[in-house]
C-alpha cells in the first residue's frame, strides 16, 4: 500500500489497482488528477481516487429572534442588521441558523435548531410534514397564515409594483372553507426505491428484504419477485413506494401513507393499489431504468364523493428488470384488467377509470392518448346550477369550494349590470367565462390549450349556454386589434387569469387600446400581478381600485389575489 500527498487529500490505494496507468502518472499524482480528461478517467472507472472535499464549514449563528414572514412564505431575522431568509420558522421562534449564501442586502439561511419555540407555534398534523413539502406551513396557526398571505399581495404591490395601496381598499382575505382534504386532484407516483423519511433506518428497509407472512399471498407461496436476495433492483417491499416527488429531485419518491389534501377514499385507493401491486408481483417504476409497469395514479374527486381514477402504465410493453421476472411484459394488458375489475368492485365510488401507457421520459398526459377501462370517460362538478364536465385532461380549479367563492368575488368586483361584452382571457376551461355568462351580454374566452378549448365548448353545449364564443392559440398571437375588431364590439369588462408568468407586454398594449371600462384580474402569483398592474396603470388610463387575496391553499404559503382596475375618466 502506498500514500499518495498532494494539494487534495485522498485515501490509500493499493498500487495493483492502477497497473495499468503509466509509472510516469504514478509518481507525478498531481498531473495526473489535474489533467482534465484524466480526472474524468479517474472519477468514473476509480472512485476511491476521488478528492476530497475542502469546503469551508458555513457559519453557524444562534439565537437569532425569528420577527415576521416575507415572500413566498419565508421567515425573515435579522443577524448583524441584515436580513436572513429561512424555512420551517415561525415568528417569534428563537433559532440557530446556518449562513447559506451571503448577498449584498441579505443572508439566505437554513434553520439548524429552534432554541426556544415562538408562542403560536402549533404541532403539524401530518407525518409526512418535515419530508413531503406540499403543506410547508403547518407549524403556523391558520389565523395567521392568512395574516401574513394578505400581508405578502399587499407587500408586494407595494415594493414591485409601486402601486398607491394607501389609496386601495385593501379587502379581508377570503379564508378557505376546508383547511384539510380540499383538493379534488392529487397525483402520485411509483418507484421501487423509494426516500426514506427524516430518522428512518435504511437497513430496516433495503438491508435485508422484510419478511413477509405466506398467507397473505394466493396459496400461502410467496410469488416469484419476493424470492431471492437483495440487487440493485429493489425486491424489498418495504423499500417500494407510491406517493410524491422528494422537491427538486425528479427520481425519488416519499411513500405517503395518509394525505390529508384529499377526502376519502383517495388515501384508500392508493394504499390498495400499493399493496395489490406488491402481493401480485406488479414491478414499481424505476424512473432512471425507465422500466417498471405502473407509474402514476391520477386521483379526481367532487362535491358528491366521485371518484375519476386515471393509471398511467410503462411502455407498452413494459421494460423490465431482472429480478422481476414473475411478471411477464406479453401479460400487462390481462394484468391491467385484472387490477381494474378488482378496484371497481372494491370501491363502487370510482365513476370513471381510465388508463394510458407513457413510454416516454417525462409523465406528461396532455399530448397523450388515455384509454377509458370502466365507467364513464368523465365526473361532473357542480356550481350555481351550472355543470362542469371533468375529463382526464380537464382543469378545473383544485379547491372547488374556494373556487365558487374565487368566481364570485370576480362577478362582484364586475358588478356587471346586463349588457356588457365580456373578454375572458386564459379563459381555461371555460369556468368563469360560464359563471357570469348568464349576467351578460356575451363572453369571448380565449385560451393556449386547445384541449381546454373543446371542454369549455361542451360545457357550454351542456348548460345551455349560447352567448359565449371560444377560441384556442397563443394570447399574444390571438388578441390583436384586429380580433377585437372582428368580434363587432369592444369589451366593456376584461378578466384576466393568467398563469404564473403574467400577461405578456403585447396583451397588455392591445387590453389599454380596447377601452373596456373594467379590468378584473385574478392571479396565483402576487409578484407577476404586482408587475402587471403597474403597466396597466403607468400610462394613466386605469387605476387600482380594490383588492381581495383569496386563500385556496391552506397551509401552504401561496396566495391567491382578485384586483379591480378601473378606467380613468377623461
Amino acid at each position: 500500500m502506498i500514500s499518495i500527498f498532494s494539494s487534495y487529500k485522498f485515501t490509500l490505494v493499493n498500487v495493483n489497482n492502477v497497473a495499468t496507468m503509466s509509472n510516469a502518472y504514478k509518481s507525478n499524482w498531481d498531473a495526473l488528477y489535474n489533467d482534465c480528461k484524466i480526472s474524468k478517467f479517474l472519477s468514473k472507472s476509480f472512485p476511491i481516487f476521488a478528492p476530497m472535499s475542502r469546503k469551508k464549514e458555513k457559519e453557524i449563528v444562534r439565537g437569532v429572534t425569528v420577527e415576521s414572514v416575507g415572500a413566498e412564505g419565508k421567515a425573515v431575522a435579522r443577524i448583524d442588521g441584515k436580513v436572513v431568509f429561512m424555512s420551517n420558522a415561525v415568528p417569534g421562534d428563537v433559532v440557530a441558523v446556518r449562513i447559506d449564501k451571503r448577498r449584498e442586502k441579505y443572508f439566505e439561511g437554513t434553520l439548524v435548531e429552534i432554541e426556544q419555540p415562538s408562542p403560536d407555534r402549533v404541532e403539524p398534523f401530518c407525518e409526512h410534514y418535515k419530508d413531503c413539502g406540499g403543506c410547508a406551513w403547518q407549524e403556523l396557526p391558520y389565523h395567521l397564515q392568512l395574516k401574513y398571505k394578505q400581508q405578502q399581495v399587499v407587500d408586494q404591490f407595494s415594493r414591485i409594483g409601486h402601486l398607491p395601496m394607501d389609496q386601495v381598499e385593501v379587502l379581508p382575505i377570503l379564508p378557505s372553507e376546508r383547511t384539510t382534504e380540499y383538493r379534488n386532484k392529487l397525483e402520485f407516483t411509483f418507484s421501487d426505491r423509494r426516500w426514506l423519511q427524516s430518522g428512518e433506518d435504511p437497513s430496516s428497509v433495503f438491508d435485508p428484504p422484510t419478511p413477509l407472512d405466506p398467507s397473505q399471498f394466493e396459496g400461502g407461496v410467496f410469488p416469484r419477485h419476493l424470492r431471492g436476495g437483495y440487487s440493485s433492483v429493489n425486491t424489498n417491499p418495504a423499500g417500494f413506494a407510491l406517493g410524491f416527488h422528494i422537491s427538486k429531485a425528479f427520481d425519488k419518491i416519499l411513500d405517503i401513507r395518509h394525505c390529508w389534501l384529499q377526502p376519502e377514499p383517495s388515501n384508500e385507493i392508493r394504499n390498495f393499489i400499493r399493496q395489490y401491486a406488491i402481493v401480485h408481483g406488479l414491478p414499481f417504476f424505476n424512473i432512471r431504468e425507465q422500466s417498471g409497469f405502473l407509474r402514476n395514479i391520477i386521483i379526481r374527486t367532487n362535491l358528491k364523493g366521485e371518484v375519476m381514477l386515471t393509471i398511467m402504465f410503462g411502455a407498452h410493453p413494459p421494460k423490465l428488470g431482472w429480478l422481476q421476472s414473475g411478471f411477464r411484459p406479453s401479460d400487462c394488458d390481462t394484468e391491467a384488467e385484472k387490477l381494474f375489475d378488482v378496484l371497481m368492485e372494491r370501491f363502487p365510488q370510482i365513476k370513471s377509470l381510465n388508463y394510458l401507457y407513457n413510454g416516454r421520459m417525462n409523465d406528461a398526459i396532455n399530448d397523450q392518448e388515455i384509454f377509458n377501462a370502466r365507467g364513464e370517460d368523465a365526473i361532473y362538478e357542480e356550481m350555481e346550477g351550472l355543470r362542469f364536465k371533468i375529463g382526464p385532461k380537464s382543469f378545473y380549479q383544485t379547491n372547488p369550494l374556494q373556487a365558487y367563492r374565487l368566481y364570485s368575488t370576480v362577478r362582484e368586483f364586475a358588478d356587471f349590470q346586463g349588457g356588457e361584452h365580456v373578454y375572458d382571457l386564459y379563459t381555461g376551461t371555460g369556468t368563469i367565462a360560464l359563471f357570469v355568462a348568464r349576467s351578460v351580454a356575451s363572453v369571448v374566452g380565449v385560451e393556449y390549450v386547445p384541449e381546454a378549448i373543446a371542454d369549455a365548448k361542451v360545457n357550454a353545449r351542456i348548460n345551455g349556454i349560447d352567448n359565449c364564443r371560444f377560441y384556442a392559440g397563443d394570447m399574444k398571437d390571438i388578441l390583436t386589434p384586429e380580433f377585437v375588431a372582428a368580434q363587432g364590439a369592444s369589451p366593456d369588462v376584461v378578466i384576466l387569469d393568467p398563469p404564473r408568468a403574467g400577461v405578456h407586454p403585447s396583451v397588455i398594449e392591445v387590453l389599454l387600446g380596447t377601452g373596456a371600462r373594467k379590468i378584473v384580474y385574478v392571479s396565483c402569483n402576487p409578484a407577476t400581478q404586482a408587475r402587471d398592474l403597474a403597466m396597466l396603470t403607468s400610462g394613466g388610463a386605469y387605476r387600482l381600485v380594490r383588492i381581495r387575496p383569496v386563500d385556496m391553499f391552506p397551509h401552504t404559503t401561496h396566495v391567491e389575489n382578485v384586483a379591480l382596475l378601473e378606467k380613468v375618466d377623461c
